[in-house]
């Protein structure tokens, strides 16, 4: 070991210089010191190196001139992100390095400036790792937990410009930052952690006992069937939808018996030995074992890692690409993460199973994609409650007077600090507890914000006769197992918890979901509600009491309990219709409340143009048409509804250049065609792809269908999928074997006629060739070509994406 207290830049440059591995964690980041490092990180990144980096936003002290200086490094090996703090204090140091076996952890006092690097009185600490292997990789995976926080973001050329606005706002309320950081400090230590994310736990439960091998039951025969044809279709990606409480994780262990070698890949430590133990109960001959930080079994025939720890790009390179027939990702609904690509990205499995609860695209990530938009079973928890497999329930929706109106929001959640203003009252617990003994059964789990609002309420409910606890990453007195075993017994009352019972815990007995948190995602908000639907010896129902105010999402989470479930029209009713068997009731003012929500809707226009800064921020550029699609929590179509096209829309929103704009108004005409033409099939897309193909130079020229009917041809036979979509018919299965002159016949009949009958003069066809009708500039080829090339691609994809969902 060593310990510097001066010039660590000197170490630090030698380490990236030999270094596969360089994350940072830095309080903050300063230009002067991105400067003394630069060049190396850029040479270390050409060369193939991991490299992340983890600053944050406490106080505004980290330099947007850093931030933006760091965004030259090549963005494919460099990732850097930036830590919100919310006004919780951010002050960790750790410099971490590995380079084949041998590694290096720096932690001290130094952050990314010149004079911490070379001239300031500074102390770190430098550890190889061969001194403690297991301090070194729990560091490790401690940073990667960190980095990928969901109060992180991602830093490019679009988000450091909103962090410049905040950063200058911030200097010109805060001038004397001095007096401010020391005012925040004793803010903190007086009332302790109140913002940010909640530590995590692992706490490993126990599968239920079974006699002999477990057979599929519920939803699983039915999935397994639906998995198997995928396969036999051509696949070799699919997703299983199934609500909480259907053994997703069992039918995972069914259908991985066809395979060799599995990896099951979760982000939750228990949900990896709760699979393991579940794959054992199904194939007991098989070997088994943990990749995490503690532990490295990656021989086996079965692998249950942590997403975590298998992201670290040494981790990952000690397996093979190929080492995997089956890979299976639990919760897909984490998969857009750059964690789960950057696996997905490595590996080459036969086949790729999604099995997730909530595939909602609410939250802004479109995991669709990621399986080729093979959504091969879907089974939400309402249809299953219709047919018996889930629990009914009785919905009481409680209006809360708390005006979260005046609650900051930041970004995907509500300023925590203001939110416990509001929160932490006696008159605001007195109405909770009111309410919930009204509608309350025998065994309730309460789901809060934050963990010192669950701590509140378990006082103030044992203060009043009842018995509570707090389970959260701070409980060390008693474990969640512990805490579980005494709620089952009815030894407690009620368990209050911030988000510990998502995923991966399965309590059947608990009859009772008490909401005292503003529902802020669709997706968790989904995930606990199936803490109480499990089926259960003696449970009739399970009891919802839900708290709802004016806070985001009050108006539409509603629409996750209707039997008809989709977008709301104008005019629709407010009150869902839930499934035979279930109740809805709603207090009067919380209905009105929702009728009020409902109609101050943004409106569409802006709510699409929010909808796509958010994407334009997490890709830092522009997104294609596409990519908008994919990412963004607003439907692609709607932009194609309200503008006529993309394009249209960027126009709108200010997003072209003056050349854009030009070659926009001049071929507004063609652009809208592309975007607006039916498609029963996707053959008008491919033949406009096919004469994308041909370059900018041409490719609006007059085509035959003979010169392309072999390209057309291999297009779908080149994709089992495609084949068994668009090639599925009696006649044109006869196809499948190519013959130009009946393939040729085809687009003749086809895209070419239909085309031309309905574009109202923009394209002809005489029998022999296909005409589009405009005269393009030469100024003009490369814009146009980007434009309707973007269309093209969308429109493709999404045929697919929606064929396979089965979907409209």
């Amino acid at each position: 070991m060593k310990l510097h207290t001066g010039q660590l830049l000197e170490d630090i440059l030698s380490h990236i210089e030999q270094s596969s591995t360089i994350y940072i964690m830095t309080s903050f980041i300063m230009k002067s010191g991105v400067e003394q490092i630069f060049h190396g990180l850029e040479k270390a990144a050409l060369a193939g190196a991991d490299i992340k980096i983890l600053t944050g936003d406490y106080l505004y002290v980290t330099q947007p001139q850093a931030l933006k200086r760091l965004t030259d490094l090549p963005d494919q090996q460099v990732e850097v992100r930036l830590w919100q703090s919310n006004g919780r204090s951010f002050h960790p140091k750790a410099f971490l390095f590995k380079y084949e076996e041998q590694g290096t952890l720096i932690v001290g006092s130094s952050n990314m400036s010149k004079s911490a690097f070379m001239d300031g009185v500074e102390w770190n600490l430098s550890m190889p790792r061969q001194v403690s292997e297991t301090v070194y990789d729990q560091s490790l995976d401690e940073f990667i937990h960190m980095f990928q926080a969901d109060n992180t973001i991602h830093i490019n050329k679009e988000t450091v410009k909103n962090y410049e606005e905040q950063y200058d706002q911030f200097r010109e309320s805060h001038p004397d930052l001095a007096q401010t950081w020391s005012k925040q400090e004793e803010l903190n230590m007086t009332f302790g952690h109140i913002v940010g994310q909640e530590p995590s736990s692992v706490i490993y439960e126990e599968n239920a006992d079974y006699q002999g091998k477990p057979e599929p039951r519920f939803a699983q025969p039915e999935a397994l069937d639906a998995l198997y044809e995928t396969i036999e279709e051509g696949y070799d990606k699919a997703m299983a939808v199934m609500a909480t409480g259907l053994g997703k994780t069992y039918l995972a262990a069914f259908f991985a018996e066809k395979f060799e070698r599995v990896l099951f890949v979760a982000h939750r430590e228990e949900i990896l030995h709760q699979a393991k133990g579940s794959f054992h109960h199904v194939m007991p001959d098989k070997t088994a074992g943990i990749y995490n930080s503690r532990s490295k079994e990656y021989q086996c025939e079965h692998v249950f890692a942590s997403i975590f720890t298998l992201s670290i790009q040494d981790n990952l390179h000690r397996f093979n690409p190929d080492d995997f027939d089956l890979i299976i990702m639990d919760e897909f609904h984490h998969a857009a993460a750059n964690s789960y690509q950057s696996v997905l990205d490595f590996f080459n499995p036969d086949f790729l199973l999604g099995i997730t609860a909530t595939p909602e695209r609410t939250d802004g990530q479109d995991v669709f994609a990621i399986c080729d938009g093979n959504v091969a079973y879907e089974l939400d928890f309402i249809q299953a409650i219709q047919r018996g497999w889930l629990s009914p329930f009785r919905y009481y929706g409680i209006y809360d007077e708390t005006d979260y109106s005046q609650v900051t929001w930041l970004g995907n959640k509500y300023d925590q600090k203001e939110l416990l203003e509001v929160q932490l009252q006696e008159e605001v617990a007195e109405k909770i507890v009111t309410r919930w003994s009204e509608h309350k059964q025998s065994r309730t789990i309460g789901f809060c914000s934050s963990i010192r609002q669950a701590e509140f309420l378990t006082q103030y409910f044992n203060d009043n006769g009842y018995r509570a606890i707090a389970i959260h990453g701070k409980t060390h007195h008693v474990t969640r197992r512990e805490s579980i075993n005494r709620l089952e017994s009815q030894q407690l009352d009620i368990i209050f918890t911030v988000d510990l019972f998502n995923e991966g815990v399965d309590i059947p007995s608990v009859d009772t979901i008490l909401f005292v948190r503003p529902t802020e995602s669709l997706v968790v908000y989904t995930q606990q509600i199936g803490r109480g639907l499990r089926l259960s010896e003696g449970k009739s129902h399970c009891t919802i009491i839900d708290l709802i105010g004016n806070y985001r999402n009050a108006d539409n989470k509603l629409a996750l309990l209707d039997t008809n479930r989709g977008e709301h029209k104008p005019g629709a009713s407010v009150v869902p219709v839930v499934p035979q068997g279930c109740e809805l009731n709603l207090d009067t003012k919380a209905i009105d409340l929702l009728k009020e929500l409902r109609r101050k809707v943004s409106p569409r226009k802006e709510k699409l143009r929010t909808a796509y800064h958010k994407v334009k921020e997490q890709k830092g550029r522009r997104p294609t048409y596409y990519e908008l699609h994919l990412y963004s929590d607003v439907n692609g179509k709607e932009y194609k509804r309200i503008f006529k096209s993309y394009t249209g829309f960027l126009k709108w929103a200010e997003e072209l250049t003056v050349e854009e704009v030009r070659v926009y108004e001049r071929y507004k005409h063609w652009l809208e065609e592309a975007e607006k033409t039916l498609m029963s099939k996707s053959y008008k897309m491919v033949v406009l792809q096919l004469m994308l193909d041909r370059g900018v130079e041409s490719f609006e020229q007059p085509v035959k269908a003979k010169e392309i009917a072999k390209d057309f041809h291999d297009f779908y036979m080149s994709k089992s999928y495609r084949k068994e979509t668009d090639f599925s018919t009696s006649n044109t299965k006869k196809l499948w074997e190519f013959d130009e002159r009946k393939v040729a016949k085809l687009i003749e009949d086809m895209p070419f006629t239909k085309w031309a009958g309905s574009s109202d003069g923009l394209i002809d066809f005489d029998g022999e060739v296909f005409i589009v009708n405009m005269e393009v500039e030469e100024i003009d080829r490369e814009i146009l070509y980007a434009f309707t090339k973007d269309i093209c691609d969308y429109r493709l994809h999404h045929y697919f994406e929606k064929k396979a969902s089965g979907s409209k």
